[in-house]
Order: C-alpha cells, then structure tokens, then sequence
C-alpha cells in the first residue's frame, strides 16, 4: 500500500465514525440553508479572471515536510491572504497528516470574504455536505484516489449541490479522466503523490492538452514571482501555494510579493 493508499484507506475509516456522530441529513439541512441565503461565493469566477490568480493555502503540517508553522490562528492567516492579494482560499481539513479540520474551514469563512476550496481527500458525497455545511465553495477531487465511476459521480453531485469543483490530476491519464467526467477547473499537482518528488515542468507539459474552456491551477512547486510570470505567460489562470506562504515570517507581505505590479500576461 502506497503512501496515497493509506491516506484514502484511513480517510474512509474516519468518514464512518463522523457519519455516525453527525447524520448527512443533517448537514444537508445546513447546506439547503446556505444555498437558499445566497452565501456561496464564486471560486471559479476568482479564478478565471484576467491574469494569474493566487490561491493561498492554510496547511498546519505534511508528510514531507512535518509541522509548518505554531503560534498563528487560521484567522490571522487568511485575513493576511485576503490583505496580501489572494483571489481564494484553500483550506486543509485532513486530520491524521495535514493536522487541519472543518473547524479550521468555519473559521476562515468567517474571518474572510474570499472564496474557499475545502482541500480533502474526498471519496464520499457525506463529505460534499460536509463542505457545504462548514462554508466551503468549491471542494477537490483528486482523480488518483477515486475510481472513474467515484470520480464522475462525485463531480456531478457536487455540482449539483452548487459547489464548484477543482479535479487533480498528475499525468496524462489521468487529465484524460478529468476531462471526460466534465472538468472545468483541472489542478495539476507537480508532486508525485506516491513519491512525493516534485517536477514543475509537468504543469507545463499537460497544460498543452487542456482545452481553452477549462481554468488550469498549478499546484506544489511554485513560490516565487518570476516563476509565477512564467505560469502567466503559458496560459495558467491560478496557483495554489501554501507552505511557502504558511513559513513566511510576514504572510501578507509575501503575498504582495507574488501578486503586486506582475504583469498581466494572460486574458
């Protein structure tokens, strides 16, 4: 079993005992609620705006690189995000390795007015209710740890529900996988989720193959601006950064330094 496999296996045990405390009826209700409020806000407009838009990440720890940062609230983070520029906010609610949770997802929908990706290995619509109960906007699937079936049938409820969708992919087959589900927002992640290595070039190598219509997020592996005008200039309309944020001693300010006076290199 790989280190992916493990995630989603312990991912699916843990769903059962929160199924079991709170029922899905009941977060649907929650969910119903804030559809008919009017309180989704539009993660995919964010990003399909002219240039490159920047999605900060709130990520408390990881495998490969353990603890990232102590003595800061989520608060403070993404109101840093939102000050610094950010267009959205992606937060982590996996428990066992990142060390995130929905209650970090609650309360960054309420210190910010951005829109909010619920980062998760999500392998079940309890999960999409979830994430629509906690003030989620948009929710990430990641084609690696779902079968084509899982995969096309969380897409469709989720938008269903009004939730916009990022798809992860990490190779060609997998992009082929998100396009024919009906992707519109494709993430790819230029770490290897079974190696954790790292190759910033396959963003640009499957970005050839994605059609116009659909907004591309570059994920892992980015951290500074000239690399960021780089993703402008190919074409990427988002990327996702989070430990190299999470680690800056002044947050806002490294936002700023990736989304002040860049030029706008793509339309």
């Amino acid at each position: 079993m790989n280190h992916l496999e493990r995630i989603v296996a312990g991912t699916r045990e843990e769903l059962e005992r929160r199924r079991a405390a709170t029922p899905e009826a009941e977060l649907e209700r929650a969910g119903r609620a804030r559809i008919e409020s009017g309180d989704l806000r539009p993660f995919g407009e964010a990003l399909a705006r002219p240039g490159l838009s920047l999605i900060a990440e709130h990520k408390r720890r990881s495998p490969s690189a353990g603890q990232i940062r102590e003595g800061i609230t989520v608060e403070e983070v993404v109101c840093a995000y939102e000050r610094g520029g950010a267009a959205a906010l992606s937060i982590l609610t996996e428990t066992p390795n990142f060390g995130g949770s929905l209650d970090d997802l609650l309360a960054a929908r309420t210190a910010s007015a951005l829109p909010i990706l619920r980062k998760d290995f999500i392998v079940d619509s309890y999960q999409l209710h979830e994430a629509l109960a906690a003030g989620a906007d948009a929710i990430l699937l990641i084609v690696a740890a779902l079968s084509v079936h899982e995969l096309s049938s969380l897409h469709e409820r989720a938008l269903a529900l009004g939730l916009a969708v990022l798809v992860e992919v990490h190779d060609q087959r997998e992009l082929d996988l998100a396009l024919a589900a009906g992707a519109r927002l494709i993430g790819i992640n230029n770490r290897n989720l079974v190696t954790l290595e790292v190759n910033t070039g396959l963003t640009y190598q499957l970005l050839e193959d994605v059609p116009d219509a659909v907004t591309v997020v570059a994920e892992s592996g980015f951290a500074d601006p000239a690399q960021l005008d780089e993703l402008d200039a190919a074409g990427v309309d988002a990327v996702l950064i989070g430990e190299a944020l999470m680690r800056a001693p002044d947050i806002e300010a490294a936002c700023l330094a990736l989304t002040a006076n860049r030029p706008t290199m793509s339309t």
